[in-house]
């Protein structure tokens, strides 16, 4: 059976999820809070360091608003592959709370070699106000859908200047078995022969891990390390991460487009570009 055209619109069931100040420490060790100087980042790793009150990385917000999808029909899941993600908060996340989040099927859209499938996800709080919307995209290979719906033309282009921000950060080795503690068991990101299967010297980091990882560049840098100007983040996977690799996150201020409006891109230590076509916003959420 291909891929369901008629999913298209469709929304899954409300989940309501809570979480706690140890869940979002926990997801902050993830992403590499505090590597290399754990007195750095202390207000994302502890809760009871003097002077310092817990804040939550915005990212984390990409793991809150997740919920159940809707079948999109029957393909091959080793073909496919995570391909863009994007976040915008409509208030600074707190350090615990419960909240609502509903997915639904945007658009499939054929390309050359697969499918482009893209859904959203949107999480109010307890009191039903906007808190997260999400959007994601995923790339399954070898699948077409027949679709009127053709994207709209990315005018991302890197400025011919040095960034106004650079950040490298390093990953820990054993980095996607502490992401994996978040939720995120695929064992290609945990299990050799796995890893192996699937064509790859050995388990690869979680793409949302890199994702994170550069939230955290984003926001210690252009941000001022306050996740009151943090409003969103959108980017494009374009290659993986071994873990115990370095990242370095170019960041531009994107001139001639609205205010805070920021352009960057991800990189291994070899120059690879590992999230392209970045996008974010300074400013408070809205």
């Amino acid at each position: 059976m291909p891929l369901d055209l008629s999913a298209v619109g469709r929304e899954g069931t409300v989940h309501e999820r809570s979480w706690t100040s140890k869940d979002a420490l926990l997801y902050a060790v993830g992403v590499g809070a505090g590597l290399g100087d754990p007195s750095q980042e202390l207000s994302f790793t502890t809760e009871n360091s003097h002077g310092v009150e817990q804040q939550v990385l915005p990212t984390f917000g990409v793991l809150l608003a997740q919920a159940p999808g809707v079948s999109i029909g029957e393909f091959n899941r080793a073909m496919l592959v995570h391909a863009e993600q994007e976040i915008r908060l409509h208030r600074v996340l707190p350090v615990e709370g419960t909240l609502r989040a509903q997915a639904r099927v945007e658009s499939m859209e054929g390309k050359r070699s697969g499918a482009l499938v893209t859904t959203s996800s949107t999480a109010v709080d307890a009191d039903g106000a906007p808190l997260i919307t999400t959007r994601s995209s995923i790339f399954i290979r070898g699948e077409q859908v027949e679709s009127d719906h053709t994207a709209p033309a990315d005018d991302w282009a890197q400025p011919d200047r040095a960034p106004d921000w650079e950040v490298t950060l390093e990953t820990r080795p054993e980095q996607a078995l502490l992401y994996r503690l978040n939720g995120d068991r695929n064992p290609l990101h945990s299990d050799p022969a796995f890893a192996a299967r699937a064509g790859f010297e050995r388990p690869i980091l979680h793409g949302l891990c890199t994702y994170g990882i550069t939230g955290r560049a984003l926001l210690m840098s252009a941000m001022g390390g306050d996740p009151g100007q943090f409003r969103a983040m959108s980017g494009r996977f374009s290659s993986p991460v071994l873990p115990g690799e370095a990242l370095t996150v170019r960041i531009w201020r994107h001139e001639g487009g609205a205010d805070g409006a920021l352009l960057f891109r991800t990189l291994r230590g070899d120059g690879t570009v590992v999230i392209d076509r970045g996008r974010a916003e300074v400013g408070a959420p809205e």
